[in-house]
């Protein structure tokens, strides 16, 4: 039997997903442990037998269980222009949502 595959949309990005996988996406209002669902644009079987392409959507879901909620690594940002004596120093913690995929369909 294949395994299912789907490509969800959430924060403004796409994301390849299949039943079981867990993924960090753009932070969700959602305590840990909440069900969270998203819209599916695309579902296939593994092998690509069978697909449905949705516009932009397909009514189908992809629920998933919030695992934690967490910061990234932080990433400096340095600006320098010289002869000006200018420099500035920016870091950047960016938050993100670990969800673990339960049911697609």
């Amino acid at each position: 039997m294949n395994t299912m595959i789907a490509v969800i949309s959430t924060g403004g990005k796409q994301y390849v997903v299949k039943e079981g996988e867990e993924l960090k996406v753009e932070k969700l209002e959602a305590e840990q442990g909440a069900q969270v669902s998203f819209e599916v644009m695309l579902v296939a079987e593994e092998d690509g037998s069978k697909v449905e392409i949705g516009s932009p959507f397909l009514d189908k879901k992809v629920t998933a269980e919030v695992m934690e909620q967490g910061r990234a690594r932080k990433v400096s940002v340095v600006k320098f222009k010289p002869k000006v004596r200018y420099k500035k120093r920016v870091g950047h913690r960016q938050a993100y949502t670990k969800v673990k995929i339960n049911k697609i369909g």
